[in-house]
């Protein structure tokens, strides 16, 4: 599971980099200050959870527990629902999109939770070191 955790964390980065660089150079002309605001959140807190999850497959490989896998796709599916819905609304300016977002929001809260929970409860020596 940590390969892969590294593996979708490495391509989520990716994707962010071109995602920012896009909405720097291409729709910097075609969106309102506002709609490229909405991009450029959804690109940070992208970016953000990608390095996230590239450290949670790391930390999976020391401590292989349930509760480090379940925090690693709780941030994958944040980063698709919350920037995927902050990208969409901002392309298309369709409101309901952003009522999404909190739930991609409560996807990374309960990722964060999950792995701070594992780390605490872990008894595996070393777990992070």
């Amino acid at each position: 599971m940590n390969r892969t955790f590294v593996a979708m964390g490495s391509g989520l980065a990716f994707f962010a980099v071109a995602f920012g660089a896009f909405g720097t150079h291409s729709l910097r002309d075609r969106l309102s200050p506002a709609s490229l605001q909405i991009w450029q959140t959804g690109v940070q807190y992208h970016l953000i959870h990608a390095v996230a999850l590239v450290l949670i497959g790391l930390i999976a490989a020391h401590s292989p527990s349930k509760g480090v896998k379940t925090a690693g796709w709780l941030i994958y599916y944040g980063v698709l629902i919350f920037s995927g819905s902050l990208y969409a609304l901002s392309l298309t300016g369709i409101k309901v999109l952003g009522a999404i977002t909190p739930l991609g929001g409560l996807c990374f809260l309960a990722g964060w939770a999950t792995l701070a929970y594992s780390a605490w409860k872990d008894s595996t020596p070393n777990v992070i070191s």
